[in-house]
């Protein structure tokens, strides 16, 4: 399979990397020091049609697909990880449910404005107590036959774009019922920001990321709209499986430029930094530990590309997506770490990228699945597990 990328292709990679390289990350650093989301840089992101991407042009969307989707986050994480979230979460977990599973109402009502920017979607699915186990749901959704309406009340926690100025929705699995087995029917409903009784609380104090917005969220009898549900009920678990499945492919490739971020920032600074007379990157020692980091990305690159391609031809992807997911994030941490030994010092000061490619690194071994479910997923697909 050649994963060379059309001219196409190439050229939105150009494009994005001048984007990241002369607008990201001269201002990033200073977002990332004051915890602050920036603004200006994800509207300019929109202005571009990055929030477009994967979605069909009717709805203001760019007509691609989930291959140009990862190779536009691999580019912004190559400098910023923050960013690339920004971007993966509003696209994969904001947009894509109600591309997907919206009804043609809906897609009028939202798409548009997701697609340029103008608004960002939140995904509601982990709660306090669920952790992995998004089966788990407690928050509950009851249909008022009196105004038909849902009548929402739980909470959920480590939920990305979910508090900013610009967030405008909210998709929630909740409980809407029961099987005759007893087990929930989980539904997923849409949830306008600033509906009575939706809460979002301050944002979290973070190790990394710091420059995105995450936030727990709480429900106290919210009402919306019965037309709020999202696809049909009983089927959002189903659902979200799915979106998780392809947002593993998306968090592979911002690992990817994470993990190439670290080489590129290793390779500027072996070179600029004398010792004992000379570059270090005169030494074997430096030259083989950043010739593995490169090895490590390129690999990661070709482990998401082929699981996106997959996803694109319409084949079965669920392995190769966890495999990408586990690969990408494992080899993200591991560059991170190795790129600030690389700088010495110097790599444990904000002020050098390294360190924020540090700090952003680990938590991608645990969001959208951690390593451990990945390496479930894996054994799952090749019949080690019923």
């Amino acid at each position: 399979m050649d994963h060379r990328l059309s001219p196409e292709l190439e050229e939105l990679r150009r494009t994005v990397e001048e984007f990241a390289h002369d607008v990201v990350a001269p201002k990033i650093g200073d977002f990332y020091e004051r915890h602050e989301f920036p603004y200006e840089i994800v509207r300019e992101m929109g202005r571009m049609g990055l929030f477009g991407l994967p979605f069909p042009e009717e709805y203001g969307g760019m007509g691609g697909d989930y291959l140009a989707l990862g190779i536009a986050l691999e580019e912004l994480a190559r400098v910023d990880s923050s960013v690339a979230i920004t971007l993966e979460a509003g696209v994969s977990l904001g947009a894509m449910p109600i591309h997907l599973f919206g009804t043609d109402d809906q897609k009028r009502e939202w798409l548009p404005r997701l697609c340029s920017g103008e608004l960002l979607g939140a995904f509601g699915l982990t709660e306090p107590d669920g952790g992995s186990d998004a089966g788990a749901t407690r928050t509950t959704a009851r249909l008022d036959p009196a105004t038909d309406e849902w009548v929402i009340n739980g909470s959920k926690c480590f939920i990305t774009n979910s508090g900013t100025d610009i967030t405008g929705l909210v998709t929630v699995t909740a409980v809407t019922g029961r099987k005759p087995d007893g087990k929930p029917l989980i539904s997923s409903i849409i949830v306008p920001s600033g509906t009575p009784g939706f809460t979002v609380a301050a944002p979290y104090s973070k190790v990394g990321w710091n420059a995105s917005d995450t936030r727990e969220l709480s429900f106290a009898d919210v009402r919306v709209p019965a037309a709020n549900l999202l696809g049909e009920e009983g089927r959002g678990y189903a659902q979200f499986l799915r979106i998780l499945d392809e947002g593993r492919i998306a968090i592979a490739a911002l690992a990817t430029g994470l993990a190439q971020g670290c080489v590129d920032e290793s390779v500027k600074y072996a070179k600029e930094r004398h010792a004992f007379g000379r570059p270090i990157g005169a030494n074997q020692a430096i030259q083989f530990k950043i010739a593995d980091m490169e090895m490590k990305a390129h690999t990661a690159r070709l482990a998401w590309r082929d699981a996106a391609s997959r996803l694109v031809s319409g084949e079965p992807f669920k392995k190769e997506a966890a495999l990408a997911k586990l690969y990408s994030s494992t080899i993200a941490v591991d560059n991170a770490r190795d790129a600030t030994q690389v700088h010495g010092g110097y790599g444990f000061m904000n002020e050098y990228p390294v360190a924020r490619m540090w700090r952003d690194s680990k938590i991608l071994e645990i969001g959208e699945g951690t390593s451990e479910v990945q390496r479930m997923l894996i054994a799952r697909e090749l019949g080690l597990v019923s």
